[in-house]
């Protein structure tokens, strides 16, 4: 087989990057055209390669070239598809059952202050994420910040970014707590015990961006009426989707570790035993409160899936045509430390998997140290833009009109605070003391 054809330097292949471009700039401004982000995102991810098939058809390359990339990329992205869709389909089950009413409940009821909460959920976010993966951490507690109040946009927003930030920030300290990390700890850039040496760049950087997003959190505290509010309780079976929940994100990562299985196969095991569960429950217990799984899969955020599907077939096409290329290149004109830096703004505009996977594939020479930094630095640098990571464009399907790209700008000088004290951190732990 032949290998891509580099568009990288031809007329057609900047014409198709302008495809790229105009299709960004409309998810970017998705709030001010009022068009659904996964609308471009799909468009253009489709597109791109409609585009590329012609010109290798009209010029007589070897099409088998561009089905083997695409299927690949179909593969890549029908994993992190089902993965989401698995997460998406138990918290929207648990939704259904009250686990969140009866959470948020237990909260507000303490008479915790809008501030509190702020942190607790962050805290929450930040120690999750590890283990759970920063994707559902972001889901189920953005969730819970929906529920105690939908009406306080000034709460929500610096609520929802710092869920993000923490997230993010929690699962890059985790061999399995962010799909990049997971990358770089498969293909050996460092044994288990390296990336925790990564823990108080993330932390501190994280309580660097939490601080100042507190500033913007305000006074008081959400409404509770004692006399007037209903005590919510779980429905049927509620705590046992939790338990299935908690056992499916296990279940995944132990595959994926000991096996190699891709993360959705664990997913979809776990949503199985969930339906068994239901079948079992109805003839146990044919109440009107069964679980429908089907019902509850009707509120999934689809257009959060057909996002991801658009963004990362989009991605995937730039990277046949070789523009990703360009980050080896990166490395060589300004320095190992500078482009590692830089990947972290590179994977909030494009994505931190695609960027990872062609530093991977580029394999610069580098020592343990600096693929920490890449990794912490794709890790949470994603947090810098909205949609720049799998935790933000979550969010984003989950605070619609809420957490939108311009009010999650409006506040990144407070994440670029927190990137740059985590940098910082690294760089005093990893190369002035040695201490990893």
């Amino acid at each position: 087989m032949h290998e891509a054809v580099n568009m990288s330097h031809s007329i057609f292949g900047w014409i198709v990057f302008g495809v790229f471009v105009a299709g960004y700039f409309f998810i970017a401004a998705e709030e001010r055209y009022h068009i659904n982000k996964a609308k471009p995102a799909l468009f253009i991810g489709t597109l791109m390669f409609v585009l590329i098939g012609a010109y290798y058809a009209i010029n007589g390359y070897d099409i088998e070239v561009l089905h083997h990339q695409m299927g690949h990329l179909i593969l890549e992205i029908a994993e992190i598809f089902f993965f989401l869709f698995v997460a998406m389909t138990f918290i929207e089950t648990m939704i259904e059952r009250n686990v969140f009413e009866v959470l948020k409940h237990k909260l507000i009821s303490k008479g915790y202050s809008y501030k509190k909460l702020f942190w607790l959920t962050g805290f929450l976010a930040f120690f999750i994420s590890p283990v759970a993966d920063n994707l559902t951490t972001a889901l189920i507690l953005s969730t819970v910040l929906y529920t105690i109040d939908k009406h306080q946009k000034e709460f929500l927003v610096a609520g929802a970014i710092n869920i993000v930030v923490a997230a993010n920030a929690g699962g890059a300290w985790s061999p399995f707590g962010d799909i990049t990390t997971l990358m770089a700890w498969t293909a050996h850039k460092g044994e288990f015990v390296d990336f925790l040496y990564l823990f108080p760049a993330s932390f501190i950087g994280w309580l660097v961006t939490g601080f100042l997003l507190s500033l913007y959190v305000p006074k008081g505290m959400p409404h509770f009426d004692a006399l007037t509010e209903s005590i919510p309780r779980i429905k049927d079976g509620g705590m046992v989707v939790v338990y299935i929940g908690i056992a499916t994100i296990v279940m995944a990562v132990l595959l994926h570790t000991f096996m190699h299985f891709p993360a959705m196969w664990g997913m979809m095991f776990g949503l199985s035993i969930l339906k068994m569960y239901t079948y079992f429950q109805k003839r146990r217990s044919p109440s009107q409160q069964q679980i429908n799984i089907y019902a509850n899969m009707a509120h999934i955020e689809n257009d959060t899936l057909l996002f991801f599907f658009g963004i990362l077939s989009a991605v995937g096409a730039l990277h046949f045509m070789g523009f990703l290329e360009y980050i080896h290149s990166l490395y060589i004109a300004i320095g190992t430390t500078t482009s590692n830096i830089a990947v972290g703004f590179v994977s909030a505009i494009i994505d931190n998997v695609p960027v990872m996977s062609a530093i991977l594939k580029a394999d610069p020479d580098m020592g343990v140290d600096q693929w920490m930094l890449v990794t912490l630095t794709a890790g949470i640098g994603g947090s810098l833009i909205s949609f720049g990571s799998a935790a933000g464009v979550g969010v984003m399907g989950r605070m619609k009109s809420i957490y939108t790209f311009s009010s999650h700008m409006k506040l990144s000088w407070t994440i670029l605070a927190g990137y740059a004290v985590s940098i910082a951190i690294w760089y005093f732990q990893f190369e002035i003391l040695g201490l990893y």
